[in-house]
C-alpha cells in the first residue's frame, strides 16, 4: 500500500476547494518512476485529479483539473482548473486565467498545467515553471525557485459519501448496548398512575412500523422474532387493526415500561388507509386494542367498543412517525400534507413527536456495508435534514434505525440504534409528563386558594 506524503490537514484543505470529495492515491513517482510513461499508465482516463509536487526545500505544490489525463498531445479546456501551493497547512490557490489552455496532454511529461507548471518535465524529476502563462503566481511562493522534485503524487478525486467524523456521536460497544437495555427496563414514568408509556407509530404503508416493534422485541428476547405481522405490499399495508404491543424483558420477563401502538398505514387516496379522525380517537385513548380499521367510516362515540372515559394511561404520550429513508425522496405532496395535518393536530394536543428514519441500509450502500457508518453517511444526514424540513420538526427529533428484516441473528450495532430510538421515546414522554405535572400542580394550587 502506498503512503501519501500529503498530511490529512493538507488533504482536507484541497478537498475543501472541491466539495464533498476524497482523494485516492493513483501514482507515486518514487514507486512507479519519474517518467511520463509511468504517469500516464497509472493516471490516464481517471477523471478529475489533484497532482502534487514535493521538493527539497519543503515546498508542496501542484494543480487540479477535472479533465481526465490522456496522451493526445492537445490542450483541453477546464474553467475549474487551478494550481496551488501550501504555506504550512494553508493552501494558496491560483485559478486558471485562460481556460482553453488549462491542461496539456503531453506524452513525455507528467501533469502539465498550461505551460505554467509542469511536474516531471520531459520525464525527469524536475519542474518547469512559467508564471503568467495561463496561470498567474509568484514562483518564490509556489516552489521557492527549487525546480528539483523529490516526489510527485497524483490523486484521483472521488465523490465522497462518508464524513470524517460522526455528525451525531454514538458509542458502539457491548457495554453501551447493555446500558441502554438496563435504562429502559428500570424506567418509570414520573406520573405514578401511569406504568407504561404509550407510543403511537404512524407512517405510510410499508415504512416499517410493525417491523420496528418486532425488532425491538427481538433485542429484548435475545433472538430475531416476528410477533407483529410485517412485510411489504405495494397495494396495502398488512396491519388492519389497532394493536397495542407490550415488550417483555426476556421470554418470561416483566413487561417493559413502554407500549408500542401500531396502526394502519397512511395512503394517498381518500377513503384508503388510516383515517385522520381515527388518529384523533387513538390519541385521546378512545380506541381499544384490536379495533378493526374502516377507512370509509372512522370510529364514532356511539360504537359499542368505543372507550368513552379513557384515563391518562390509555392516551398516547409520544407520537412517532415512521418514514422509509429509501422512499423519502419520492414521497408525494399528498402524503406529505397528510403527515403535516396530523403533526398540526398532535402539536395542538401538546404531545411530543419523533421520527424514525427506517431502512437506512437500503438507502445508503455505506450503511449497508457497515451500520456503524450511519452517522458518517452524508446521504443519511441529508435525509435527516430533508425529513426535518418537510415535517417541520427539529433535527434532534429524527432518529435513523435499521429494523430486522432478513436477518436470523441479532446485530449489536442495529440493537444500539433501536435501543437509542426507544430511549428517545421515553425521554420525550417524560417531557410530556413534566408539562402535565406542571398543569396539574397549577390546577391543585388554584383549587387550594379558592377553598381558603
Amino acid at each position: 500500500m502506498m503512503n501519501s506524503l500529503l498530511s490529512p490537514k493538507q488533504q482536507r484543505a484541497i478537498c475543501s476547494q472541491l466539495g464533498r470529495v476524497k482523494l485516492q492515491l493513483l501514482y507515486k513517482a518514487s514507486v512507479h518512476g519519474f517518467t511520463g510513461a509511468a504517469f500516464h499508465q497509472r493516471c490516464d482516463n481517471q477523471g478529475p485529479t489533484v497532482s502534487v509536487g514535493f521538493n527539497a526545500t519543503g515546498h508542496v505544490f501542484g494543480g487540479y483539473t477535472r479533465q481526465g489525463f490522456s496522451q493526445s498531445g492537445q490542450y483541453v479546456c477546464d474553467d475549474q482548473a487551478f494550481v496551488f501551493t501550501f504555506h504550512g497547512e494553508n493552501l494558496l490557490k491560483y485559478p486558471v486565467t485562460t481556460p482553453a489552455y488549462a491542461v496539456r496532454m503531453n506524452v513525455n511529461s507528467g501533469p502539465y498545467f498550461g505551460e505554467a507548471l509542469i511536474l516531471m518535465y520531459k520525464s525527469k524529476a524536475r519542474v518547469y515553471s512559467g508564471p503568467g502563462n495561463y496561470y498567474t503566481f509568484n514562483a518564490e511562493d509556489m516552489h521557492g525557485n527549487n525546480l528539483k522534485l523529490t516526489e510527485c503524487e497524483v490523486y484521483q478525486v472521488q465523490e465522497s459519501t462518508e464524513l470524517e467524523k460522526e455528525w451525531r456521536t454514538t458509542i458502539w460497544d457491548s457495554q453501551k448496548r447493555k446500558e441502554l437495555m438496563d435504562s429502559i427496563q428500570v424506567y418509570k414514568p414520573i406520573i405514578s398512575f401511569v406504568s407504561q408509556v404509550r407510543v403511537l407509530l404512524i407512517g405510510p404503508v410499508g415504512a416499517g412500523k410493525s417491523s420496528f416493534f418486532n425488532s425491538v422485541n427481538s433485542v429484548f428476547r435475545g433472538h430475531v422474532t416476528s410477533q407483529a405481522i410485517a412485510g411489504c405490499s405495494q397495494l396495502a399495508g398488512l396491519t388492519k387493526q389497532f394493536r397495542t404491543y407490550s415488550i417483555k424483558a426476556g421470554r418470561e420477563g416483566k413487561p417493559l415500561p413502554i407500549i408500542l401502538c401500531d396502526t394502519m398505514g397512511l395512503e394517498e387516496s381518500t377513503g384508503a388507509g388510516l383515517d385522520t379522525d381515527d388518529i384523533n380517537s387513538i390519541l385521546k385513548g378512545h380506541v381499544p386494542d384490536r379495533y378493526q380499521f374502516n377507512p370509509s367510516a372512522p370510529l364514532h362515540s356511539e360504537a359499542h367498543n368505543y372507550q368513552t372515559s379513557p384515563e391518562l394511561k390509555d392516551e398516547i404520550h409520544c407520537v412517532t412517525y415512521v418514514i422509509d429513508a429509501f422512499k423519502m425522496s419520492i414521497m408525494t405532496q399528498t402524503l406529505e400534507e397528510k403527515l403535516n395535518d396530523i403533526r398540526t393536530t398532535v402539536d395542538l394536543m401538546g404531545i411530543p413527536q419523533l421520527v424514525l428514519l427506517t431502512k437506512v441500509d437500503e438507502a445508503c450502500p455505506l450503511v449497508k456495508e457497515n451500520v456503524r457508518k450511519v452517522y458518517k453517511s452524508i446521504y443519511i444526514k441529508e435525509m435527516v435534514q430533508e425529513v426535518s424540513e418537510r415535517l417541520n420538526l427539529p433535527l434532534s427529533c429524527v432518529v435513523p434505525v435499521k429494523n430486522y428484516s432478513e436477518e436470523l441473528e441479532l446485530n449489536p450495532d442495529c440493537d444500539i440504534l433501536l435501543l437509542s430510538a426507544v430511549t428517545q421515546m421515553l425521554r420525550f414522554a417524560d417531557n410530556y409528563f413534566d408539562e402535565l405535572s406542571d398543569k396539574l400542580g397549577k390546577i391543585s394550587m388554584k383549587k387550594y386558594w379558592c377553598n381558603i
